[in-house]
């Protein structure tokens, strides 16, 4: 995998005031392929805003001698930020970010209230900026591409079903399609692998949005307790019922409800259950008067159904009953390509305030290359303790950047199970053997990309090149 197949070209404007500076950004985005747009006025820049479309808008704070036209101050200090809030009114997909001088840091920290992804301090490394602005554009395009996948999941929850790998595109392609229908749908997967979210989905895009949606989770509950959080009681029902309460069901009417790991509901259970979807009707604990309820019905559940069925856990006409569209969510080692949008929007989100960390290739390849049992959840409690930790430890003003370090051992060291990593003996295996399988190992990691290789395995191209011939590697 290339820096170009790696990163998504995006529309790039710079503004910048001095022609040397600006010309050496546009050469520092063309390697990973952006296509920059240069202007070096306020004027112009605003011209292009209104005219163009772009994904990032890089923009020195301070261009000079601008007369206070368009509300610059005279002595340009502010053109950055009339340029920032002039994108954010017109352009508000695309990423912004900040150019400025040392001094400048206290105000370009204040740019972040006004939306801006980030700030860089001159003179610029070329190679962070490059880093910078590849983070910003998979971000905006990423968000341009979803197009009406993206709204699917809402606030807070795109992170768990990102859809960037095919398998989650269809997956969001199909939750379109049967949000807009009652049919029941029955969501499947490990745990950790979004199914909530998925429902949440269907919810968020169904005519019942603006009615609740309601959660459940039926693991772990007795049979008595289940039926009465499922159905409500009257008053006198038992001992300790002192006034009555609806069930879930009553409590989502006009609504979605959904129910977690109902693969673990008893029998007995599954026989009332079915009986409500059926008639629609759902009788109190301590009364025979049935009541009328409407509800979208969204299950889920770790557990194979069919086989369940077949072992006589599960009711074979429940199981029909609640099938009417079937989603199964691939564990997270199934769709890697994934991994790094959800890390770094995760970055985003849990650096709060502060300037979005970096994370190193070699950290990212780590996590890419984990096999990540406890799937998206997993993953996102990792990158929180890693952006945690990174800026815990940095100086105030100080790039931070998430390296292999800040990876817990247990990913750290740990990899698929009977590959190397994953604790089986090296004994008895020659070097030759071992680096053979590293290098192997490493491309297979980098989708073949040799200068990335070489850089995680510490070794110069040159040598890289010599052992692929050496070894007969492709």
């Amino acid at each position: 995998m290339s820096e170009t197949d790696a990163v998504p070209a995006a529309q790039v404007l710079i503004v910048e005031d001095e022609p040397d500076h600006a010309d050496a950004m546009a050469e520092a985005l063309r390697k990973p392929g952006h296509v920059s747009t240069v202007v070096h006025s306020v004027d112009e820049a605003l011209e292009e805003l209104r005219h163009g479309s772009f994904d990032v808008i890089v923009t020195d704070l301070r261009m000079p001698e601008s007369g206070g036209t368009h509300g610059v101050a005279a002595d340009g200090s502010d053109a950055g930020m009339v340029v920032l809030r002039a994108a954010a009114e017109l352009q508000p997909d695309a990423e912004t970010i900040m150019v400025t001088a040392h001094g400048d840091v206290p105000t370009a920290r204040a740019a972040f209230k006004e939306g801006a992804f980030d700030f860089i301090e001159k003179p610029l490394d070329l190679a962070v900026f490059r880093s910078l602005v590849n983070r910003a554009a998979e971000r905006a395009v990423v968000r341009h591409e979803a197009g009406d996948l993206g709204e699917l999941v809402g606030d807070g929850g795109f992170e768990g079903i990102i859809a960037g790998s095919e398998p989650m595109r269809k997956i969001l392609r199909t939750v379109r399609t049967v949000a807009a229908s009652t049919i029941p749908v029955l969501v499947t997967g490990e745990s950790g692998t979004g199914k909530e979210l998925i429902a949440r989905a269907v919810h968020d895009h169904s005519p019942r949005k603006p009615r609740r949606f309601v959660a459940f989770n039926c693991a772990g509950q007795s049979e008595s307790l289940l039926e009465d959080q499922l159905f409500g009681h009257v008053r006198g029902a038992y001992t300790g019922a002192d006034s009555a309460r609806e069930g879930v069901f009553e409590y989502a009417d006009k609504g979605t409800l959904f129910l977690d790991e109902i693969g673990d509901m008893p029998l007995t259970m599954q026989a009332k259950l079915l009986r409500v979807l059926e008639t629609g009707e759902v009788v109190r604990l301590g009364s025979n008067e049935p009541r009328n309820v409407d509800v979208r019905f969204v299950s889920a559940t770790n557990r194979d159904l069919a086989a369940a069925v077949r072992e006589g856990s599960f009711r074979e006409d429940l199981y029909y009953r609640i099938n009417g569209s079937h989603i199964h969510l691939p564990p997270l080692r199934d769709r890697r390509d994934d991994i790094p949008r959800i890390v770094r929007h995760a970055i985003s989100k849990f650096s709060e305030s502060m300037p979005v960390p970096d994370i190193s290739d070699a950290a990212m390849m780590r996590l890419t290359s984990y096999h990540w049992p406890g799937n998206v959840r997993q993953l996102l409690n990792v990158v929180q303790n890693m952006t945690v930790s990174a800026m815990g430890e940095a100086e105030p003003g100080e790039v931070v950047v998430l390296d292999v370090r800040h990876i817990p051992d247990e990913v750290r060291v740990g990899d698929e199970p009977g590959q190397a990593g994953g604790g089986g003996s090296l004994a008895g295996t020659s070097l030759e053997q071992l680096e053979k399988r590293a290098i192997r190992e490493t491309l297979k990691l980098t989708g073949g990309n040799r200068e990335q290789t070489a850089k995680l395995l510490g070794i110069g191209e040159r040598t890289l090149y010599r052992k692929l011939k050496e070894y007969g590697l492709r």
